[in-house]
Order: structure tokens, then sequence, then C-alpha cells
């Protein structure tokens, strides 16, 4: 009974566990490497393993970074299913095609430059029709639904709170009449979203293993970002510019169109033209329309009673390169909300090219922004920026707003850990090394319990640490 990881060991992105219990293998994600061309590179290398030796894939949720080599993995071999929660197989319906899409737009660019070399030209690594049919595999479970997917393997999934669908994984590995208990956290949620409910806790297991992205800070509180979100609105409105949100399509912008109705009136929101310029999370908001379900139960309320029809009311769901342009010629009280979420690609560039000179301009930045990234550059205060080769002065105001993490932060991270009976072994992923060492350290003097940090391709015998 062992578990390796290739991928979000010591590292944030390309999340990918194997499982192999009883002669079977299960692989717990199977998700992208995001980050500089050189990290993004590795995708391009063959999977440590024979796509076709695996017997299941399991998922925690739909973000890319969990789910993107999904189809590249089917492409390869594996012929089994994709369990998943149901509201994630929808979303995965929408990333998959889309990073597929993607793929095939960053090959053909590449082959033009290669043409002009005479190199041979690249193919990419999945298309969008390789992601739109990888759904076919997909297998949607219910939250709370105990589950056999291989003799010996049951899963049960669990409510994260980190997007829609987003699941903790309880998973009962048998081996030789040796049953152990293995609880994966996924990417748990901050706590009191705007939208979805907290993290569930869990009180028995014989191993966890737990994601650890924030495991070196603290999330500001929620009313004092409210109040921060309010006073930016007001500042733009006073300068009477434009105000430009790079959004993550699914989970962030859900989360802004909700707050933008909830406090609608309180944000003088009345008076701006509100646009969601990103045809993902355009798809990705008509997913949450339809799971209501999930949310927690003021959320639910609140949508039921006409937030739907606030939304439609107040948003302008721009769909097409020709609508997204049309925006480009507002030169006040519009607010864009568009992709991508760290201005890497989509249509925030596009808009970032016509306002983000201009004084009047405010830019609200509302994710993490990774290093080399332009929206991380805009947070450090760049002065200038290029843009299709054209280099852009920064005259706009640059917001950061860092407590609407849709990842728990140090002590939620403690908190969900300290629900489990008995202190189980516990190994720490999906975190870069100056997290996982400070959540570490900050681990054993509150509850005097030593983490591991699970490094790559190391295997964990897991009856021998139990």
């Amino acid at each position: 009974m062992k578990l390796t990881s290739y991928g979000a060991a010591e590292e944030v992105t390309g999340s990918c566990h194997l499982i192999e219990v009883a002669g079977q293998r299960v692989l717990l994600e199977c998700g992208l490497i995001q980050g500089q061309r050189e990290e993004e590179a590795r995708n391009q290398e063959p999977f440590p393993f024979p796509p076709e030796s695996i017997d299941a894939v399991v998922l925690s949720h739909a973000h890319i970074d969990h789910s993107g080599r999904i189809p590249l993995l089917i492409k390869s071999g594996y012929e089994g299913p994709v369990y998943t929660q149901k509201a994630s197989v929808d979303l995965c319906q929408i990333m998959l095609k889309d990073a597929g899409y993607i793929n095939e737009k960053d090959a053909e660019w590449e082959n033009r430059k290669r043409e002009r070399k005479g190199l041979p030209p690249v193919t990419p690594l999945y298309t969008a029709d390789d992601g739109e049919q990888a759904i076919s595999q997909f297998e949607g479970v219910d939250y709370d639904q105990k589950q056999a997917i291989l003799p010996g393997v049951s899963i049960r999934f669990r409510d994260a709170g980190h997007i829609l669908g987003a699941a903790i994984v309880e998973l009962w590995l048998t081996e030789n009449d040796e049953t152990r208990k293995l609880v994966f956290s996924g990417d748990l949620g901050h706590n009191g979203r705007p939208i979805l409910r907290d993290p569930v806790r869990i009180k028995d297991a014989d191993i966890v293993l737990m994601e650890s992205t924030y495991g070196d800070r603290l999330h500001r509180d929620w009313q004092e970002t409210y109040d921060e979100l309010a006073e930016v609105f007001s500042q733009a409105s006073a300068s009477k510019g434009n105000v430009l949100i790079p959004a993550f399509a699914v989970g962030r912008a859900q989360a802004l169109l909700y707050l933008f109705a909830r406090f609608r009136e309180e944000w003088g929101l009345d008076r701006w033209q509100i646009f969601l310029d990103s045809p993902m999370a355009i798809e990705a908001t008509e997913v949450h329309f339809r799971y209501s379900e999930l949310y927690r139960p003021e959320a639910m309320q609140f949508w039921q009673v006409g937030s739907h029809e606030d939304v439609s009311d107040m948003v302008y769901f721009s769909r097409t390169s020709s609508e997204s342009m049309r925006i480009n010629k507002i030169r006040s009280g519009a607010i864009i909300v568009a992709g991508s979420g760290m201005c890497t690609g989509g249509r925030i560039r596009h808009h970032l090219k016509h306002n983000i000179w201009r004084e009047d301009c405010h830019v609200i930045i509302v994710g993490y922004q990774d290093y080399g990234t332009l929206g991380r550059a805009l947070v450090d205060g760049a002065k200038e920026i290029t843009l299709w080769g054209e280099t852009i002065r920064v005259a706009a105001k640059i917001h950061t707003i860092g407590g609407l993490s849709a990842h728990a932060d140090q002590h939620e991270l403690i908190d969900w850990y300290r629900a489990f009976n008995g202190s189980p072994p516990l190994y720490l992923v999906h975190g870069e090394p100056d997290a996982q060492n400070a959540l570490k350290e900050k681990i054993r003097a509150d509850l005097g319990v030593d983490a591991n940090i699970l490094h790559r391709a190391e295997p964990i015998d897991i009856l021998a640490v139990v």
C-alpha cells in the first residue's frame, strides 16, 4: 500500500498523487504545471508511470492545476473512469475544452516562429476536441456518498468550500485484509466565503494529505475586505474613470457577481455599467446557477429571492469579441471583470492597453499573482508594462484586495487538521517550501505534531507509517 507524489510536492501546481493498493493503481489528481515557460515545459514530459496501468482517476475539483492533464492521460492510453463531484464534471467540460484551445493557439504561435527559422513544427499538448471528449470518461458523484470504485477501494467526497464542486476526498484502501483510511484535503476553502459553505471537518483518518498553499499567512477579515472594496468603488466614482478587475473565470468571477448584487446599493453600483467579459466565466456562472443547493444557506436564500435577476439586470455578459471591443470605447463609468486572473492572457490585456495609462483608471487585483506574471508586476508597482510589443505607462491606481482568497489560511488549515481524532500522520502538499516550512513549524508549536513534507517521487509505505 503505497503513496507517491508526482506533482504539487514542494510546489503549488501540477497535482498528481499515485496510490498503489492490492495490485491496483489510483491516480489522485492529474493537473497541469503552471508558471514560467520552463516550468510549463514539464507538461510535455512523459508521465512517470504508464497511463494504461492506471485503474481509476479521482479528482478533487476542476481547477486546471488539478485536472488539466487528464485529456493528455487519456490521449496517452488511459481508458478508465474519472470520479469527481457532479458540479466539477460540468466545470471540467468548460475548462478542459478551453485549456485545449489555448494549447492549440500556443502551438500555432510557436509554429509561426519555428517556420521562419526552418525548424520542425510542434504539436499541442492536447486539443479542444481532446478536452471535450475526455468528459465522456467522467463520472459525477454527489457529496457524502460513499462509493466503491475498485475491489478494496472506496471513496467519498465531502464539501471543501474552495470552488463549486470542490471536494475533500476520503479513501478507504484494503490490502491483505488490512484497511487504512487516507483523507486528502484537496484545496480547502477560506471560511466565510460569499457563496460556498465552509470545509467539512472530518474526525477519522489513518493518514492525512493536506494542502499548504497559504501555510505562511493569515487572511484579512471579511468585513474589512468588503469595506476596502466599498472604498475603492467610492474613489473610482469620484475620479470618473473605469475599473478593471482581472478575475479567475471559475470561482472568483462568480463571487464578485454575488457581492455586486448583495452590495449593489451600499457600494453605489447602480451608477456603473458592469461587464463580465469572459466567455468561460459566463459559462461557469451558468453552471453556478444550476447548483445553488451547494451554497451556504444565506447565499442559497439570496439567490432564490432574485439575485439571478439582479445579476442579469446589473451585469452585461459580453460573449463575443466584437462585444468586448465595444467596451474599449467606454471612457468612464465601466466596471470590467475579465480573464485572465493573473493578466497572462485573455481579454483583460486588451482592457489594460486601453485604460491603464489613464490616471482616472482603477485596477483591482482580487487573487494571487504568481511571480513572473503581468499581474504580479502591477502588484509590485511596475511603472510600465509591455503588451504586444508596445510599452505602456502605468498611471492607473492599483488596488490589491487580499481577503477574497479561495484558499484556507494558516489558522484555518491548522484548525481543519485539529478536528481529526488522535493526530493522524500528516503530509503536506500543494505549497511552496517557505509556506510549507512555516506551517510545519506552527503545527509543531500549536499541536505538538511533526508534519511531513511530501517530496516528489518519494514513495510512502502507508501501512508502515500508520
